[in-house]
């Protein structure tokens, strides 16, 4: 490669220094009737299908990137990072594009 081509891939990175990108940590789920939520007031604790020692799910945009688990160090909490999530086989088709559970589907339709 050669060095204006590194430099003008540098660039197309650097580009991506002013893009923001939602980060947000699931500690747990719960599941509750409408009729709960609505009588809810300040107060009110909602108990998560979690234990403190499990993973929490790291998402990038809403969409699922890493696990990690929670460490708590004085009055601050943060998360460490502990598995990064690979990115799912994607089988591109001229107009189509699926993903690993489409993609066994398909191979099972086809047999």
């Amino acid at each position: 490669m050669r060095p204006e081509e590194a430099l003008r891939g540098f660039r197309n990175v650097a580009t991506l220094d002013d893009m923001g990108i939602d980060l947000t940590v699931v500690l747990g789920r719960s599941r509750m009737p409408v009729h709960m939520l609505l009588r809810m007031g300040r107060g009110a604790v909602i108990e998560l299908e979690a234990t403190e020692t499990d993973m929490v799910e790291i998402l990038a945009n809403d969409y699922p990137i890493a696990r990690g688990q929670v460490v708590v160090a004085g009055s601050r909490i943060s998360i460490e990072v502990t598995e990064i999530l690979r990115k799912p086989k994607i089988v591109r088709t001229p107009g189509v594009t699926l993903g690993d559970a489409a993609v066994a589907a398909l191979a099972a339709t086809e047999v």
